[in-house]
């Protein structure tokens, strides 16, 4: 199994007992996702993606990122929350915190995203590198209209037309979007690009595996067969409700009951910079699950042992309302011996001879223990590597254990009410027609 949860240092905050009369709520919860009947059945095709899905279309994936690393230095992908963030997320736990450098340096296609920010600087920044290379765009969204993408998309668009003609632009948009519907998928069709599909089954943060994911992926360099098989498994050896052996549901339990017992905060932990992205898509993903009716944890995240001199003085002292979960990736192979300086001037002498990864084994090792003994239950959650198979596991591992957490908080996972607030306010401020009236309720609470 490519992903397991240990609960060692959570036994002192947990009693057995508490996860025994939890059980029979996880099995119930298993029943109905598995049998289809759960709150938000029309999105839980995530499921069983890894083994169910269209084999055409990922032919159609592999060869599009094929031709696109062959013609482009840069992809653009264009994209906001679900639509971008695995992507960006899985491209950066496989390839490093200087994954764009790294390829640019070795020659190979760049992936840089747009379309999930309303910067003009950024986007200013990004066109300036897109200057005089050859670049594509993927552009994501199911509707086509949302305004992040939206916008972004229009600006590209027109540079690539003005730079290649529209003839030959055609071919360096691909658009991953509805299957049938949507002005997105209208536009597509009328101008001859090629298409992928945004499932109608599949809510965008949940969405990675499918085409919005592993086009971006593939194009970064990734083994998609290695990435889905690490799924699969997951998938396999989380189809078993029981929580002795289903490693997800444990993790989903545990996180369940420490929200009963009064922690607000999942501070998710871990000691690779490469894990940076991954934690934002955690965020998201349990986030906006399961942030509804007043409920749900905080998710929080932290990268350690960077900061350790930033926040490690809350967590260790600070209010106990959080609890830790710390992702313990093992041995991905880079070797970095320390030498030894001959006036030990850092008085760091007794570690040479040693490899880096000893190092940050030992300052693993250490945290955890000072926290717990701080009083911060830590549950662990350990993968052996930075490989694709490594990362298909992980993934479906929090999809999973997000499904049955946000069933045993009483919440629907797969929706995100709360998320069009924001848009409705935006949009009568902008002057956008229909919103005349809550536009000038806006702008006289902006004046007082």
């Amino acid at each position: 199994m490519s992903v397991c949860f240990n609960d060692r240092y959570l036994r002192d905050f947990v009693a057995p007992h508490e996860l025994d009369y939890l059980a029979p709520q996880v099995r119930l919860a298993h029943d109905q996702l598995h049998g289809g009947s759960c709150v938000g059945n029309d999105f839980i095709g995530w499921v069983t993606l890894p083994a169910d899905y269209d084999k055409e279309e990922y032919a159609r994936i592999k060869a599009a990122a094929a031709r696109i690393r062959q013609q482009s230095k840069i992809l653009v992908v264009i994209g906001i929350g679900g639509s971008y963030l695995g992507a960006r997320a899985a491209i950066e736990f496989l390839h490093g915190a200087f994954t764009t450098a790294l390829a640019d340096k070795a020659g190979e296609t760049v992936v840089y995203f747009a379309g999930n920010n309303l910067s003009g600087s950024y986007l200013r920044d990004l066109l300036t590198l897109c200057e005089g290379k050859d670049f594509s765009v993927n552009v994501i969204s199911k509707s086509g209209t949302t305004t992040e993408p939206a916008l972004a998309f229009r600006i590209f668009r027109e540079l690539l037309e003005k730079k290649y003609g529209k003839e030959r632009a055609r071919s360096r948009i691909y658009c991953t979007t509805d299957r049938a519907k949507g002005p997105l998928k209208s536009l597509a069709d009328r101008e001859g690009y090629e298409t992928f599909v945004v499932p109608d089954d599949i809510g965008g943060r949940y969405s990675v595996l499918s085409a919005v994911g592993l086009l971006p992926i593939a194009v970064a360099g990734a083994d998609l067969d290695a990435l889905m098989a690490g799924a699969a498994e997951m998938m396999e050896a989380t189809r078993d409700p029981d929580l002795a052996h289903n490693p997800a549901y444990r993790y989903a339990a545990y996180r369940h009951l420490l929200g009963m017992k009064g922690k607000q905060v999942e501070l998710l932990a871990c000691h690779e910079p490469a894990f940076q992205l991954m934690a934002e898509w955690y965020k998201q993903l349990f986030g906006e699950s399961e942030g509804k009716d007043h409920k749900g944890l905080f998710p929080a995240s932290v990268i350690f042992s960077t900061d350790l001199h930033s926040m490690g003085q809350f967590i260790q002292e600070g209010s106990r309302l959080l609890f830790e979960t710390v992702v313990d990736i093992g041995d991905d192979g880079a070797s970095v011996p320390i030498g030894e300086d001959p006036e030990n001037v850092d008085g760091l002498n007794f570690l040479a001879g040693r490899d880096y990864a000893f190092v940050s084994r030992k300052a693993l090792e250490g945290t955890l223990l000072a926290h717990v003994s701080g009083g911060v239950p830590c549950g662990v959650i350990e993968i052996p590597d930075r490989s694709e198979r490594s990362l298909g596991g992980l993934i479906y591992f929090f999809e999973k254990a997000c499904a049955i957490s946000g069933a045993l908080l009483g919440v629907n996972p797969y929706n995100q009410p709360g998320v069009e607030s924001y848009k409705r306010n935006m949009f009568a401020l902008l002057g956008k027609p229909g919103y005349e009236s809550l536009r000038g309720e806006l702008e006289a609470k902006l004046a007082d």
